[in-house]
């Protein structure tokens, strides 16, 4: 019997012919095209399910792109003309950060501030967002990155609270579109696209709140399973959610920390306030939800525990912060007035705030007026259009806004200009490690979402209800979302790079690695040298320049390094353009500052300030110097 089965077997493959003949093509490629025929059905079915979510993310996006259209037709050439400054320190940290994938990257680099190096986790390098992008940064450079992070962030934050909204509280398209707006695109968020990278990239916080609520959910006995009935406690989904939440903070961390602050806090608050409001709920999921925060807590502490270390104790660490909290504070008539940035502002409104980036609180008076009104209209109008559990979030949203925005107004109260003798509930924050060195005015940032949170619900229950409130209540948040509809960001040319730079000579007198010494060297306030690095994508190091280390009294946070007698020497000629008569003792601390800073060569473009006092201050400390494209160089 065996061998009749095997006979029959051979001779019917002998029939179908050799197993890569023509037929066997050609069924082949008839799956192949099945497949590909089912895949672009379940695709055009997905996008027919949805279109509406799909337009919505299509608005946000096109939004974007136009809010910073200016940088977009050459972004090497363009530049955010509100903090230029900040534009060339982001360029240069996400240069750093794409040598990651080249294998050349530490959390200490001697890119910068040569041969100390900077502590990258001590300043807001984006280091997530840098290495993602990494390939765009290699192939394209650091300023095309940037003008698409710059546009991303706005357009992948709001797009992100949407889906919360519409998946999460089930809310009405409209409606959570309208929220999200104001999330991703509020004056807050439109103002810190200035340069802010690490405080506009906040599309993994509607993430986060998700797993909170996920974990909740998974921790409540009460929570209805698939048949409609308590399913009891979830250790599945408890797990999970705690893993995610883990995962999700620890990458936050490394895009921007402050942002993970600033929604930790908002969170703990509104937490609070929901147990006070449904106590039932916390004697329930109590115990499964602690937990389950403790398993993120602790798996997150193992991803992020060294770096944090290393943020504040490691070499070229620091504790505390060096911007003061009496400076960095909201005047609270900034509440109640319009964006300079906004479709209803002035420019007589900035002097309210302490420069074009921080247009935090600039939310106008309709929209507290119409947010304030639908949260009571929320909170005392009758439960049957609304959901279990509406209510409490209401209030939790309220007062963590209340709260945060109470914040912001700093340690002493300012109203329109004035510092008066009232103190904020920030001075009860003053001296706390690491809370203290956050920015008072930033805190309003976490208005935005609880505000778009609160909009959400309330048009969302109108549309669904009856009567005038149908259609008063929608008319009434876009009414005064429209006079904060944000304008496109001023944009301005930007000087070209030298050649010496744009054509790669700078290899001529650099080996890899090496560093070269621009003259003058980049500082805080003019750190414009710092793009010739950034052009280069960091492949060699400068001495100085733009971060924060441990350079003030007593080893404390500071803006930049101490200056060294010939770059000081250097920054005055390039200041006044008058070179000084060299004499031996000058030429000997020449030759020990560039031993210092290990400098490969020093080079003066012919684009610099005074560029030929320059030169002739150069050729008397080193010698005669080397023509190289559009720039003398001399190696020390």
């Amino acid at each position: 019997m065996t061998s009749t089965a095997a006979t029959s077997a051979e001779a019917g493959r002998g029939d179908a012919g050799p197993p890569d003949g023509p037929a066997a093509r050609k069924g082949r490629s008839a799956r192949w095209l099945t497949a590909v025929d089912r895949y672009r059905v379940r695709l055009f079915a997905a996008v027919v399910r949805h279109r509406a979510d799909l337009l919505v993310a299509l608005f946000f996006v096109l939004l974007a792109g136009w809010l910073t259209q200016g940088l977009w037709p050459d972004p090497g050439r363009r530049v955010l003309a509100l903090n230029p400054a900040d534009q060339a320190l982001y360029e240069w940290f996400l240069a750093v950060d794409a040598r990651a994938l080249l294998g050349d990257f530490g959390l200490l680099t001697g890119k910068l501030n040569a041969p100390d190096g900077v502590n990258l986790m001590t300043n807001t390098t984006v280091i997530a967002l840098g290495i993602a992008f990494a390939p765009v940064t290699l192939l394209f450079g650091a300023p095309v990155t940037f003008a698409l992070l710059a546009a991303a962030n706005l357009a992948g934050t709001a797009i992100a609270w949407h889906l919360l909204f519409t998946r999460v509280l089930r809310a009405r398209r409209l409606a959570a579109a309208l929220g999200a707006g104001l999330a991703g695109f509020g004056p807050g968020m439109v103002s810190q696209t200035n340069s802010h990278l690490h405080m506009t990239a906040q599309w993994l916080v509607p993430v986060i709140v998700w797993l909170v609520v996920r974990l909740l959910r998974a921790a409540d006995p009460a929570t209805p399973g698939p048949d409609g009935r308590p399913g009891g406690l979830d250790r599945r989904r408890l797990l999970a959610s705690s893993l995610g939440l883990a995962v999700a903070v620890s990458a936050q961390i490394f895009v921007g920390e402050e942002v993970v602050f600033l929604a930790a806090l908002t969170l703990i608050v509104m937490t609070l306030t929901y147990a006070v409001a449904d106590r039932p709920l916390v004697r329930r999921a109590l115990p499964g939800f602690a937990g389950g925060l403790l398993v993120a807590a602790g798996l997150s502490l193992v991803a992020v525990g060294y770096p944090l270390w290393f943020q504040f104790a490691g070499p070229q660490g620091v504790a505390d912060g060096m911007f003061s909290p009496y400076y960095f504070s909201a005047d609270l008539a900034s509440w109640w007035t319009f964006s300079p940035l906004s479709v209803a502002g002035g420019a007589e409104a900035a002097r309210l705030t302490t420069g074009p980036a921080e247009y935090n609180t600039f939310l106008g008076w309709p929209l507290l007026l119409v947010t304030v009104a639908g949260a009571g209209w929320l909170l005392t109008t009758g439960r049957t259009a609304d959901r279990p559990g509406r209510r409490p979030l209401v209030l939790a949203c309220l007062v963590a806004a209340l709260l945060m925005g109470a914040l912001s107004l700093g340690p002493d109260l300012v109203v329109d200009g004035d510092r008066t003798a009232v103190p904020g509930p920030y001075a009860l924050l003053l001296g706390v490690p690491v809370v203290d060195g956050a920015l008072p005015m930033r805190f309003a940032l976490a208005v935005l979402p609880l505000a778009g949170t609160i909009l959400t619900l309330a048009v969302d229950r109108a549309l669904r209800g009856g009567g005038l409130a149908r259609r008063i209540v929608p008319a009434a948040v876009v009414a005064a979302l429209l006079p904060v509809l944000p304008t496109p960001l001023p944009t301005a040319d930007r000087p070209p790079l030298p050649e010496f730079i744009a054509g790669g000579h700078w290899r001529e007198c650099v080996p890899p690695g090496g560093v070269l010494v621009p003259v003058p060297l980049p500082t805080p306030r003019e750190p414009w040298p710092m793009r010739w690095a950034a052009a280069a994508n960091a492949e060699f190091a400068l001495p100085e320049g733009f971060f924060i280390g441990p350079y003030g009294r007593g080893g404390t946070a500071a803006m930049g390094t101490f200056k060294r007698p010939t770059s000081a020497l250097l920054a005055d000629v390039a200041k006044n353009g008058v070179p000084p008569l060299v004499d031996d003792a000058q030429r000997e601390r020449a030759a020990r500052d560039a031993a210092f800073w290990g400098a490969s060569c020093v080079a003066v473009t012919d684009d610099a300030p005074h560029a030929g006092s320059l030169r002739d201050t150069l050729e008397q400390l080193y010698g005669p110097g080397t023509r190289i494209a559009d720039a003398w160089t001399w190696r020390p």
